[in-house]
């Protein structure tokens, strides 16, 4: 589309784009990574986190802590079940402010969580811990990334918004452009 100025829309979302990459963000074209794809980082049109980029977060945040409870706080995050969508975004809000609450056995010790942010039972080797999505201390520690054009498919809706920001493979902010 092009306005009385001549300024077409793709010229905004390149401009977009150009600023993102000044801050060092990764660019990425949305059909490259689309399923099916070579480069592709999801397996459906429906799927909206890029889960490589997400594992790859939650082994470099949390390095102390065991590959299962890893995999259990992933499973966690993704399949929040919540009666309403209000509940699902406070405790999606929490997940990522606060980190995901888990807990796993470890050999009985005196000594606090690997993290330091955790406590140990040591009379039953329990752990208590919070694995981290986002390092909010050290930004340069995440993965930050935008995707334009980024095709979304839920039932019969097709969505496509102009940029999708990613932060450690988190959609956090859909950007719609007009020229």
């Amino acid at each position: 589309m092009t306005s009385r100025l001549g300024v077409h829309e793709s010229h905004v979302e390149e401009a977009a784009l150009g600023w993102f990459g000044e801050l060092k963000w990764s660019i990425l074209h949305g059909p490259n990574i689309a399923p099916d794809e070579p480069a592709a980082e999801r397996a459906s049109y429906s799927d909206v986190i890029l889960r490589g980029r997400l594992e790859s977060a939650i082994d470099s945040l949390n390095p102390t802590l065991p590959a299962q409870a890893k995999e259990e706080a992933l499973r966690k995050f993704l399949h929040v079940d919540s009666p309403s969508l209000v509940l699902r975004n406070r405790t999606f809000h929490k997940m990522l402010t606060d980190g995901i609450p888990i807990e796993y056995r470890r050999e009985p010790s005196p000594q606090p969580s690997p993290t330091g942010r955790g406590s140990t039972d040591s009379g039953s080797g329990i752990t208590y811990d919070a694995i981290r999505l986002i390092d909010f201390d050290n930004p340069e520690a995440n993965n930050w990334v935008v995707v334009n054009q980024f095709t979304v498919v839920e039932g019969q809706h097709n969505r496509r918004p102009d940029i999708v920001v990613f932060v450690n493979g988190l959609p956090l902010a859909g950007i719609e452009l007009k020229n």
